[in-house]
């Protein structure tokens, strides 16, 4: 793809918004922000929480790199909202978008395509938190349903700690998804392009401190480790990306994205646990250390996706 910068008008990066992850767009926004200026691209910061989005038409806006994470950002809203200003936007649309903000749906849906994704129940008490540890066992993970960046993530160990972890997750949504841990190494696949010219890029291995990617691993921890190359046989890092790519798929991605996969130690075999249509591009993030794996930098790969931008209804 070409990347000539001259032909993409005026651009709104959308950052910061209101989500539990406005810290990290922020970090995200200013870092793409900076890479457009950087080729010449005439960019600006834009922030939902301080800015009505109906300024993007008034001020000329001509597309938005969406670098929002988390809800009103990630998850529909904002992308239905530009879809009304016909402003072209980048990542998924509408539904894709909405779609896989919550885990619970994103887990049906591959579920019923026949993908492999670790076993779960959706609760919406203490009560069934406990049951549902029952049935899965330990150890179970209990997160919200629809936050991202490990917000609110607890590794349940015994019974005793599914009150409290309920709660921590409770806090942040009402849905709460309980889910078998799986034990094993933990790897991340970023996705370029839409249909059939979707590409996997290369999977990266992460190696937490005491294997606990939590918030502060994930993007102030310099200990954290991304091996890229992941060291998997070729044949197992081949599988990964061709199950990434039919997960992104089966949701409708567009654009670009991030799964997160687990693989059971004793059996090898992958787990898709979620999808992200916003990912990071912090200096701690995961996609731009694989797209330069594969040879993109990052502004080039900042540009790549600014060119793509789209729209799911084009004006009769």
């Amino acid at each position: 793809m070409s990347t000539s910068s001259t032909n993409l008008g005026k651009v709104a990066v959308l950052m910061g918004g209101t989500s539990a992850e406005r810290d990290i767009s922020i970090m995200s926004g200013s870092g793409v922000l900076q890479a457009l200026q950087s080729r010449g691209v005439n960019a600006h910061a834009f922030d939902p929480k301080e800015r009505d989005l109906g300024d993007l038409k008034r001020d000329g806006f001509d597309r938005c790199f969406i670098a929002l994470h988390g809800r009103f950002g990630e998850d529909g809203t904002v992308q239905g909202a530009l879809e009304l200003m016909g402003m072209p936007y980048t990542g998924s649309g509408v539904m894709a978008s909405s779609i896989a903000i919550d885990k619970t749906m994103t887990k049906r849906i591959w579920r019923a395509e026949g993908l492999s994704t670790p076993a779960w129940q959706q609760v919406d008490s203490v009560q069934a938190t406990q049951a549902a540890f029952k049935a899965l066992g330990a150890p179970m993970i209990v997160k919200p349903a629809r936050e991202g960046s490990t917000i609110g993530l607890t590794k349940v160990m015994d019974i005793a700690q599914c009150e409290a972890a309920y709660q921590a997750a409770a806090q942040h949504d009402p849905q709460v998804l309980c889910e078998q841990f799986i034990a094993g190494d933990e790897v991340t696949v970023p996705v370029l392009g839409s249909g059939a010219n979707a590409q996997a890029l290369p999977v990266i291995r992460i190696v937490a401190p005491g294997g606990n990617y939590d918030y502060q691993n994930k993007y102030f921890n310099d200990d954290t480790q991304y091996l890229v190359p992941c060291g998997l046989p070729a044949g197992e890092e081949a599988a990964i990306q061709a199950l990434v790519l039919k997960a992104y798929s089966a949701l409708g991605c567009r654009g670009w994205a991030r799964a997160d996969v687990m693989i059971d130690a004793k059996t090898r075999q992958p787990y898709l646990l979620e999808i992200n249509t916003a990912p990071g591009m912090t200096g701690h993030s995961l996609v731009p250390m694989s797209a330069k794996a594969s040879g993109v930098a990052y502004d080039e790969l900042c540009v790549r996706l600014l060119q793509s931008a789209t729209l799911d209804q084009t004006k009769a």
